[in-house]
């Protein structure tokens, strides 16, 4: 649930936010603009700072309504010496509404671009760690949700600039206490710069204790004083989950160039990275990327389980690639997925219904389907089925495309690597001939079912736990017919995707017209392509039962021979989870693959998770959640 906020007339003050829950305003006499300038950004020294470096985070310990990231969001913008990437993390255990962000800001013109881009992210806001993705991927906020405590305790990154914000310390003590400066400081190295707009005695104590020298310094009238300090502590810190060292960026082979390996290189190259990409075939996603159409839509489970929640991370992300990349309505729709729930109803988790406190972020989400859209799709009005409101359909080879085309991607076909070899330091990609194809100071395994085999040519001694999955998909275009067949086919196929019990996407444009995707079939340890007649009748045996009218629709394709098949082979772990990290006892050599059937809603999330860890960077998901995806093994 959103924080009330009171909009209160507070005279030369203008109307001011303010926190019944907290008793206090959210913003300082002179205002939270001024205060965000010459307090918190000033405070640390930026921009000057961060210029000439080639990443720079801010670390706040409280969102608020944004107006510091805002301001040094435009800040950065403004500085033509400004780091290639800036992360800001920030932590609000009550987070305000989207609308009251971007109200706040309204006063001052300067921000109101940024405050709108700004809203645009701000749905969904469950209790977690958020990434929102500014300027191309430049600008990166990770928003996370819940106690500052357990939340900074989890994480592993390197803060270089700290803002301290929040509440008043007498009225919200708890952001404010030594435990509290104590989680901030495992997040800061030698000299990492602290600012905050109070100097409340107790404060000063804490921060000292934690191992920050502090200093009383002119502040902004009405206000005396306010406090900035350096991390430097007279101990060799202890951190029980130190930070990973920042790579520096260099040249990098990519081995698949389907979802999976795109995503990959495109994250590399975004942060100055050369990347090579081979892949076998003569053009990218020939493989299981190769799809006509996929649904993208988020795991639902009654305890919120960890593929539930790693399926919104990876489709807030791919939600994001896809705005930024793809065109709406030829190369992807974000219309929306029903999920009819076939063999047993769905049930939400508790904390999500009416009524509760996470009622409201849910809904941007996942909530049971409504009788008009149940009636949108041929379905009886008290059909068990879940609405996906941030759902669509995607085409997988045009997203993998607008990857393979950042700046700093080379992408070669007919590269096919056969073994990996380690020479000066160097990883060497070798074909079936032993021709040197690529080199370079790092490797990505994305090459699906043949990374297994990639990975042990490089010396891994336990094999990786990834098994092939085949798939086959049915489709055609829509039969031409005459103005009473169109309308009652029209009246049959539901305006977005359905899933649950194989999938239907309905209307895709094509440039042989608009064509529909039915599927698909699911079969372990199989790598055969050859397109199977008895795959094709499975796949409309399970669209009569997910979409009778749309099966009845469509049945005069499927008896007269004019549906096609596609069929791929997927890769997938025992844990139905990524497999994503670097490779145990192979330097250099990191493995991205065995996402299954969820390659559109993994892609983008792992290929920023891979970038995170390689540079030491904030990770775009709970540290927990990443650590689930570290490679699996099989024992000889």
């Amino acid at each position: 649930m959103a924080a009330r906020i009171e909009w209160l007339e507070d005279g030369a003050a203008g109307v001011s936010p303010y926190s019944p829950r907290f008793g206090d305003h959210y913003c300082s006499e002179s205002g939270g603009l001024e205060q965000a300038r010459e307090v918190f950004l000033k405070g640390c020294g930026l921009p000057g700072a961060w210029q000439a470096q080639p990443q720079w985070c801010v670390l706040e310990t409280g969102f608020g309504l944004g107006l510091n990231f805002l301001v040094t969001w435009a800040a950065w913008k403004a500085d033509p010496q400004r780091p290639r990437l800036l992360h800001f993390v920030s932590i609000e255990t009550f987070p305000a509404s989207a609308g009251d962000v971007l109200r706040s800001a309204l006063t001052h013109p300067e921000l109101i671009p940024f405050a709108q881009a700004l809203k645009e992210q701000l749905w969904g806001l469950l209790p977690g760690v958020h990434r929102l993705v500014f300027e191309s991927g430049q600008v990166l906020l990770t928003l996370c949700i819940g106690d500052a405590k357990a939340m900074l305790r989890e994480s592993a990154f390197e803060a270089d600039s700290v803002y301290l914000d929040g509440f008043n310390p007498q009225r919200n003590p708890d952001i404010w206490d030594m435990h509290t400066f104590k989680a901030v400081a495992r997040c800061c190295r030698r000299g990492t710069r602290m600012a905050t707009w109070t100097i409340a005695r107790s404060v000063r104590d804490a921060l000292t204790q934690a191992g920050f020298i502090v200093r009383t310094v002119p502040g902004t009238p009405p206000k005396r004083d306010t406090l900035q300090g350096e991390y430097n502590p007279a101990w060799k810190p202890k951190k029980t989950r130190p930070a990973l060292a920042r790579t520096q960026a260099a040249r990098c082979i990519v081995i698949g160039a389907g979802l999976a390996g795109a995503a990959v290189a495109a994250s590399l190259a975004r942060r100055g990275w050369q990347v090579t990409v081979l892949d076998a075939a003569d053009a990218p996603a020939t493989g299981a990327s190769g799809l006509l159409a996929g649904v993208l839509a988020p795991h639902v489970s009654p305890d919120d389980s960890l593929l539930s929640r790693l399926s919104r991370d990876g489709i807030r992300a791919m939600l994001q690639q896809a705005k930024s990349l793809l065109e709406n309505g030829r190369d992807w729709r974000p219309s929306g997925v029903l999920e009819r729930c076939v063999e047993h109803s769905r049930q939400l988790p508790a904390a999500w219904q009416h009524g509760q406190a996470l009622a409201d972020a849910a809904r941007d989400w996942t909530q049971p389907a409504t009788p008009a859209q149940l009636a949108a799709a041929g379905l009886p009005p008290k059909t068990p089925a879940l609405w996906h409101a941030q759902g669509g359909w995607i085409k997988p080879a045009r997203l993998v495309a607008a990857w393979l085309a950042t700046p700093g991607v080379t992408w070669r076909g007919n590269a096919a690597v056969s073994q990996l070899v380690r020479h000066a330091g160097a990883w060497q990609a070798l074909d079936d001939a032993g021709h040197l194809l690529a080199q370079a100071g790092l490797v990505v395994l994305a090459a699906g079912p043949g990374t297994r085999a990639l990975a042990e040519s490089a010396g891994l001694e336990h094999p990786l736990a990834l098994q092939p999955i085949r798939g086959q998909a049915s489709w055609a275009l829509h039969a031409p017919e005459d103005a009473a067949g169109q309308a009652s086919r029209a009246r049959a196929m539901p305006p977005f995707p359905v899933n649950g019990h194989g999938s239907l996407v309905p209307a895709v444009p094509l440039a042989g017209g608009l064509a529909w995707v039915a599927g698909s079939s699911f079969e372990r340890d199989s790598t055969s392509t050859r397109l199977r007649p008895a795959d094709d009748h499975q796949n409309f045996s399970k669209l009569q039962t997910l979409l009778p009218a749309a099966a009845q629709a469509l049945a005069p394709q499927f008896e007269s021979g004019q549906v096609q098949g596609w069929a791929g082979i997927r890769c997938a772990t025992p844990s139905r989870l990524p497999s994503l990290g670097a490779l145990e006892g192979v330097p250099d050599v990191w493995v991205c693959s065995g996402m299954g059937s969820r390659g559109l809603t993994f892609a983008a999330l792992c290929g920023e998770l891979l970038a995170a860890r390689l540079h030491g960077e904030p990770l775009p998901l709970e540290q927990r959640q990443a650590d689930a995806l570290l490679p699996q093994y099989v024992a000889r």
